[in-house]
């Protein structure tokens, strides 16, 4: 097995817990947060998905989602248009209010349909390149796919945990 194809399965299994963490939920339990100062499942989804458009299409060289497909206009939420949610006050995760789960699943679809077909086009070598040569040792494209699935699968599972709280409390 290639290493692009475990990268594929990877982002593919983001996609499912995506979906599975805001299918049929209300925009009002979508929007909740269970206490003062926490994320609300929207908040996770949404900065997941930005992250994972942000960082693919840098090291792709190619323009975000969010941007050339205008999701930042289809969300509305009076951010910089470049925002991923990165060091947000509980005040700005408060303000990213989405109205359907639907507009969060199409989103992440359209960022995860790119991402898959830039793992795609990749061949074995192109894992080893350099793309960012802040750190010590400087991170390899392989390096920072990985850095992406594991911060993405994080923030899934935040959201599941948030839905259970969410809707053990409802009942």
């Amino acid at each position: 097995m290639h290493a692009k194809d475990i990268l594929i399965d990877a982002y593919g299994r983001i996609r499912e817990e995506v979906h599975a963490a805001v299918d049929g939920l209300s925009p009002d339990l979508l929007n909740a947060r269970p206490a003062e100062g926490t994320n609300s499942v929207a908040w996770l989804v949404w900065h997941l998905t930005r992250v994972q458009d942000d960082h693919v299409c840098e090291v792709a060289e190619r323009e975000q989602a969010w941007l050339s497909e205008d999701w930042h206009e289809r969300f509305a939420l009076g951010l910089p248009p470049r925002d991923i949610g990165y060091g947000h006050t509980p005040a700005k995760v408060a303000a990213v209010r989405v109205d359907s789960a639907e507009l969060l699943t199409g989103y992440h679809d359209a960022v995860h349909e790119r991402t898959v077909a830039f793992l795609r086009g990749l061949a074995a070598q192109d894992l080893d390149r350099i793309v960012d040569e802040r750190w010590d040792p400087p991170v390899t494209l392989g390096a920072r796919l990985v850095s992406v699935v594991s911060d993405d699968l994080q923030h899934v599972g935040q959201a599941a945990y948030v839905r259970g709280l969410l809707e053990a409390t409802a009942c």
